[in-house]
C-alpha cells in the first residue's frame, strides 16, 4: 500500500465521498493479493461487502459518462423470434431476481437500439446511454479509472429499479484481451468492464450492443444473463417489416397514394432485402423527397434506391413481374403506350 493510498482513503473520508472511498479500499486489497497477502485481501474485501455504507445517489447533472435519452413511440416490427426473447427481459426484469445484463449482437440495422428504446418504454424506466467519447481517454490507465467511476456513476443513480442503461456499441471496450493487435490500454480497460458488471447492483437493466460478436472478448460474454442475436431476420419477415414502416410514415404524407401490392413486389424482389434500420431511412427518405403533385412518385424513387438501371426499360421491369399498370406507375408512361412498346 502507497502513501497516496492513505490520503485518498482520508480524503474520501472526509468529503464522505463513499464511492470513490470504497474504488480505493478495492485497489488497496487488490495490491494485498497481488503481493501474496491473501489473508489481508479478503479481509478488506469482506469488510467492503460486509458495510452498511450509504452510495450517494446520482443527480442528472452529476454524471460525466452517461447520459438521458428520450424514448419514442414509434413502431418496432421485430420476427417473433426476436420478440419473444424481447418479452422475455421484459419479465426478468419484473421478477426482480438479478437476471439483469443482457448482451445484443447483429448486423447494422437490425434493430438493438431501438428494441432497448422499447424496453425502457414498456418498463417504464428512464433510459441512460454510456458516452464513451469522454470514458476513453488516451493517457495511459486513465480508461480504466473512468471505467471504475462510471460504475460508480450507474450504481448511484436514483431509483435503479427505474432505469435502463444502455452499452450502445460496446466493442470499443470488449476486443478480446488475447488478441494480439490489442493494446494492453484497452486490455486493461475490458478487464475493469468484467469488474464492473460483476459488482453491479441487480436493479438497473443493463443491455450492451456489439456488432463483432466474433471479435468480443469470450469473459466477458459469460457476464451477461443471455446473449440476443438480432440477424434472425427471414425473406419474408423484411418483406412484412416494411410494409409497416410504410404505413406508419403514410398517415404522415398528405396527397400520397398506397399501392401495397406494388410496394411489396418491389421489396419482394429485391435479395438481399436491407435490414430494418436501412429500410426505414430509404421508405422515410423516399416519401420526404417525393413528388407533391404525384400521389406514386415514392414507389420509384423505393424502386431506384435498389435498382440502379435505367426504370424506363419496360421489357427488364415487365421480366421482373410487374404488371403493364404497375409498370405504368414506376415509369409515368401511360399503360397504352407501356403495351405498344412491349409488344414491339
Amino acid at each position: 500500500m502507497k502513501k497516496a493510498n492513505i490520503i485518498n482513503l482520508i480524503k474520501y473520508h472526509a468529503e464522505k465521498n463513499d464511492s470513490a472511498f470504497r474504488n480505493e479500499a478495492y485497489q488497496i486489497a487488490n495490491e494485498f493479493d497481488k503481493s501474496g497477502d491473501y489473508q489481508l485481501a479478503e479481509y478488506i474485501m469482506a469488510l467492503l461487502s460486509n458495510a452498511n455504507t450509504f452510495v450517494p445517489q446520482m443527480e442528472e447533472d452529476d454524471l460525466a459518462f452517461v447520459k438521458k435519452l428520450e424514448v419514442n413511440g414509434d413502431p418496432l416490427p421485430l420476427p417473433d423470434c426476436i420478440k419473444d426473447d424481447i418479452v422475455g427481459i421484459v419479465n426478468a426484469a419484473g421478477h426482480g431476481i438479478g437476471v439483469n445484463k443482457f448482451l445484443f449482437q447483429g448486423a447494422p440495422g437490425t434493430g438493438k437500439t431501438e428494441s432497448v428504446k422499447q424496453i425502457a418504454r414498456i418498463l417504464d424506466r428512464e433510459l441512460y446511454m454510456v458516452d464513451f467519447a469522454f470514458l476513453i481517454d488516451s493517457k495511459l490507465g486513465q480508461t480504466a479509472k473512468n471505467i471504475a467511476q462510471l460504475f460508480d456513476e450507474i450504481n448511484g443513480l436514483f431509483s435503479p429499479e427505474k432505469v435502463v442503461v444502455l452499452f450502445d456499441e460496446i466493442d470499443a471496450l470488449a476486443l478480446d484481451r488475447t488478441d494480439s493487435n490489442d493494446l494492453r490500454e484497452m486490455g486493461r480497460a475490458t478487464t475493469s468492464v468484467l469488474k464492473g458488471l460483476d459488482n453491479l447492483n441487480d436493479e438497473v437493466l443493463l443491455i450492451a450492443t456489439t456488432n463483432l460478436f466474433n471479435h468480443f472478448d469470450k469473459a466477458l460474454v459469460r457476464r451477461f444473463d443471455s446473449v440476443i442475436d438480432f440477424n434472425r431476420y427471414s425473406h419474408e419477415d423484411l418483406v412484412d417489416i416494411s410494409e409497416i414502416i410504410l404505413k406508419h410514415y403514410l398517415s404522415k404524407f398528405k396527397n400520397v397514394g398506397s399501392n401495397m401490392r406494388l410496394f411489396r413486389k418491389i421489396i419482394s424482389s429485391v435479395d438481399p432485402i436491407p435490414y430494418p434500420g436501412d429500410l426505414k431511412n430509404i421508405i422515410r427518405t423516399s416519401l420526404a423527397f417525393s413528388n407533391p403533385n404525384d400521389e406514386f412518385d415514392y414507389l420509384r424513387r423505393v424502386y431506384r434506391s435498389f435498382y440502379k438501371e435505367d426504370i424506363k426499360d419496360l421489357k427488364h421491369l415487365q421480366s421482373q413481374g410487374f404488371t403493364v399498370r404497375e409498370i405504368e406507375i414506376l415509369t409515368g408512361i401511360s399503360k397504352s403506350q407501356v403495351q405498344r412498346e412491349l409488344k414491339e
